[in-house]
């Protein structure tokens, strides 16, 4: 079974995000970049997969920036091979077009399983893995985990609101959208990461940028409003219960 792991890279939320000029998006040329944590749980869980039952993985991204180290962590990992995907693409690309570059390479690769994250911290729709599959007339199903694979169909379960779950079997092909690996991602050091980029070559394949797709217009970012500090009291616990009751009549916060 050859299964394809879709994967990008998303802003880092631990430093600082800046807006553009519009106010309507990010800055993304000065943003930090590292890979989406949902697409590395999607590796991993792809890799489990390959250790019991001998599946061929492969990672594939959309070069709109500076994926090339992602891909060879991917292939560090364990992963046979990637796939960068080459075009006029930046990182202003949306899901939705995103999923039509993809469509368009996975209808030819002969991929019977794609699995990718179910959501990304920068996606607007978060949904990837649907519009994928709609555009290429496959089963799909995401929120997923504990993937299998035996007697030529794909096991996985499926999670809901609530806490439900349920257990699926599914043919090929079939798109996942990943919400844990049953085990937490693997790591590798930087210099295994160096010494495959040295010894393995991605796989370039040249895409078209399609037309713009239906997508949510957004008027306006805003930095988040800056919150007060938290009170502290000192002294009895009685003087601080009267005073944490003063402060909720104070605010109307008191029933």
């Amino acid at each position: 079974m050859r299964v394809a792991v879709l994967l990008k890279d998303v802003p880092d939320l631990v430093e600082d995000l800046e807006l553009d000029d519009s106010g309507q998006g990010l800055a993304v040329e000065v943003l930090s970049y590292v890979p989406s944590e949902w697409d590395d749980q999607a590796l991993e869980e792809a890799l489990l997969l390959k250790e019991a039952a001998g599946a061929e993985v492969w990672a594939v991204a959309i070069d709109t920036g500076d994926v090339d180290s992602m891909l060879y962590a991917a292939i560090a990992k364990g992963a046979d091979g990637a796939v960068k995907l080459t075009g006029p693409f930046d990182r202003t690309l949306t899901g939705r077009q995103r999923a039509r570059v993809l469509a368009g390479y996975l209808a030819e690769a002969g991929c019977d399983l794609v699995m990718t994250g179910v959501q990304a911290v920068d996606d607007l729709d978060g949904q990837v893995a649907g519009l994928l599959a709609g555009m290429l007339g496959w089963p799909h199903a995401s929120v997923v985990r504990e993937v299998s694979h035996a007697g030529g169909r794909v096991s996985f379960v499926q999670e809901y609101s609530g806490g439900r779950m349920a257990e699926f079997r599914a043919p090929t092909p079939l798109v996942l959208g990943l919400q844990a690996a049953r085990k937490p991602p693997r790591y590798v050091p930087i210099a295994r990461i160096r010494q495959v980029s040295r010894s393995a070559a991605l796989t370039e394949v040249e895409a078209a940028l399609p037309d713009a797709e239906p997508a949510l217009a957004v008027r306006r970012l805003y930095r988040p409003e800056a919150q007060s500090h938290a009170v502290m009291w000192e002294g009895r616990a009685e003087d601080a219960a009267a005073a944490i009751v003063a402060l909720l009549d104070e605010q109307h916060l008191r029933s």
